[in-house]
């Protein structure tokens, strides 16, 4: 099913959210606590995207190797420090490709997508969703995965001028109205603001004052995690966060680009 996290706040080290915490996104690879639906382990590669402090579009190391057998991740992560993350330890669907690109997160220009759930009866069940897409879009995706057509999907409505709320939550009701019992928690950032949906699996999200992390699964016994309720979005800045339902329409499109509440 996947794990994965997003963190906007004061920089940290890339071991102080990966490595560092009792129950981990590097722990979940090899024991996590909540795998609904299926699978047993996080196995199939892995993806870290972070954004530079000096700024700019984000930077990508995703492998298909588990992540606790990779030798550089451990060593990049103990001096790389960042204020926007998003991460994410994959089990691929029997019958889809394990590859690098496979691996979240999936990236164009400021953006950073990962996907956690499945989608049912791929691919028959998206033809008609994937035929909305320019062709050239269906022949450059990442891999022949569920998660790379959600993410050009998502991306498609980004690049028409929708705004990051709208983007994520029409496209997870589009897919769950044509592949039913998809699990599709979604996680979309530009390194300012974290658009997050939960429609079939979990999501828990701890703030502070300047910070926001979002999680799979709560990285420690903090009382500050809370769940967020399944059939939600959730819209996060490091120092605000909104949630609405899924269902609630929303086609704002504001002039920069950005989410507005």
């Amino acid at each position: 099913m996947c794990r994965h996290l997003a963190y906007l706040g004061p920089p940290l080290t890339l071991r102080e959210l990966l490595f560092d915490p009792p129950y981990s996104l590097v722990r979940q690879s090899w024991a996590p606590r909540d795998m609904r639906g299926g699978g047993t382990i996080n196995a199939d590669g892995f993806g870290v995207g972070w954004y530079p402090p000096a700024g700019g579009d984000p930077v990508r190391y995703r492998r298909a190797q588990p992540i606790w057998s990779d030798p550089t991740i451990a060593d990049l992560a103990a001096v790389t420090s960042t204020g926007a993350v998003l991460a994410a330890v994959r089990s691929a669907t029997v019958g889809m490709a394990v590859v690098d690109a496979a691996a979240a997160p999936f990236a164009e220009g400021q953006w950073l997508f990962s996907h956690n759930g499945v989608v049912r009866g791929w691919p028959d069940s998206v033809v008609p969703l994937a035929a909305t897409l320019p062709v050239r879009d269906l022949l450059t995706l990442d891999a022949t995965t569920d998660s790379a057509l959600l993410w050009a999907l998502v991306r498609h409505r980004l690049r028409a001028g929708l705004s990051p709320g709208p983007a994520v939550a029409e496209t997870v009701t589009s897919v769950a109205a044509a592949a039913p019992g998809s699990r599709l928690n979604l996680l979309l950032t530009d390194g300012r603001t974290v658009v997050a949906s939960v429609a079939g699996h979990a999501l828990s999200v701890r703030t502070t004052p300047d910070s926001v992390l979002l999680a799979s699964e709560p990285h420690d016994d903090d009382p500050a995690w809370r769940e967020v309720p399944d059939g939600h979005l959730v819209t996060a800045t490091a120092t605000g966060l909104h949630l609405r339902p899924l269902s609630r329409p929303d086609h704002h499109r504001p002039p920069d680009g950005r989410e507005d509440g």
